[in-house]
């Protein structure tokens, strides 16, 4: 019988749940890497074997962990991302945490990008063992980049790797202070794509640089849809359209339509999911009032419905990381999140109801279904 996993990250180290096609019940690991920052653990789609993990194991520093087993043996990268000199943001830093994880174009077996904070970018062809920059963004356009963007408590970072399933070559990223980029050239130039993106914290909200995308989904399908949960909404861009349009205003108002989190139906372009959070003048990041709920759209963002059946009804101040929601592909579609205060929860009914898998777990970085 086939196998379900969720591999969850988190401030403490990594969890594997695993169950059977069903889906009912799941048998939580012990941790991996206990007392290590977990960011990002994900299965290779195109072997169903490899599993990358990035972790900052305290006083050790960033790397990448690769296992072929499921976590029972781990190896360590070779040569993990690291900024060449001439490449570093500024002079002697260094990489801080590798944030995101990316399994290359299928086409490509073995090939990686990872995402990191300070932004850069960085690709591996031997399946994560060794890893080189993409030399066309660190230091190619990354500077640009750099030079009108501001500085923000905690460092900027990049994440959102999404490859056009038609062509391994198509790129886009996403910076949390910088916006969307595109690569036609697999990452060799690079051009901003961030026309019609309120920016209200800018002097020049109109700027096409200095966005703070909080989540960039390109959808699988139909590779011309693309979404983003932004620090100033949610928005929908229809490819080769160049103006992004902001679905998010259809929200309600108090909710609002600010959030770290947004995944698509695998089969269907028209439909997403939200968490919204409390975005108000202090930006305290939890669940708008107290009330946790996933927000549904099943058409592309004109209208959307609340779904929070089995959620906690009031007093639960949450947070939803961008890394920390999912859907698993099956029929009907399975939806995973993990919020800040350690718990895990699931839906295998497309949001209707939603069900505890676990609690008292560490902050959680991440879900990922394989």
């Amino acid at each position: 019988m086939d196998r379900r996993v969720l591999l969850v990250g988190t401030r403490k180290g990594a969890f594997i749940l695993t169950a059977q096609s069903g889906r009912r019940q799941w048998r939580l690991s012990d941790p991996h890497f206990l007392g290590s920052t977990v960011h990002h653990a994900v299965l290779d789609p195109r072997d169903g074997e490899t599993l990358l993990l990035s972790a900052r194991p305290g006083h050790l520093g960033p790397t990448v962990f690769r296992s072929r087993d499921l976590g029972r043996h781990w190896q360590e990268a070779a040569r993990p991302p690291a900024f060449a000199k001439a490449d570093a943001p500024q002079a002697g830093a260094s990489v801080d945490h590798v944030f995101w994880l990316t399994p290359g174009h299928a086409d490509e077996r073995g090939v990686w990008y990872a995402g990191t904070s300070p932004p850069g970018l960085f690709r591996s062809a031997d399946g994560g063992a060794t890893w080189e920059e993409v030399a066309g963004f660190n230091s190619g356009y990354l500077p640009t980049i750099r030079a009108h963007v501001m500085e923000v408590p905690g460092g900027a970072r990049l994440h959102s790797i999404c490859i056009d399933r038609r062509d391994a070559r198509h790129l886009y990223v996403a910076l949390s202070v910088g916006g969307v980029f595109e690569s036609g050239d697999a990452g060799a130039t690079w051009r901003p794509l961030n026309r019609g993106v309120a920016a209200d914290f800018l002097p020049d909200p109109s700027a096409e640089l200095g966005h703070d995308t909080h989540r960039l989904v390109c959808h699988p399908l139909a590779p011309d849809r693309l979404y983003q949960q932004n620090h100033c909404g949610i928005y929908r861009l229809d490819r080769p359209g160049e103006t992004w349009r902001r679905i998010g205003a259809a929200m309600p108002a108090e909710v609002g339509d600010i959030g770290f989190p947004l995944v698509v139906h695998p089969r269907d372009p028209d439909t997403l999911w939200v968490v919204p959070m409390d975005g108000s003048a202090n930006w305290p990041r939890t669940s708008p009032g107290g009330r946790p709920a996933v927000y549904c759209s099943r058409d592309g963002g004109a209208r959307w419905a609340r779904q929070d059946a089995g959620l906690p009804r009031e007093q639960a101040w949450w947070t939803v990381k961008r890394q920390a929601f999912c859907a698993d592909g099956d029929e009907p579609l399975g939806l995973y999140f993990g919020t800040g205060s350690g718990e895990l929860w699931r839906s295998l009914d497309e949001g209707n109801s939603w069900r505890r898998l676990a609690e008292h777990l560490p902050e959680i970085f991440s879900v990922a279904a394989a």
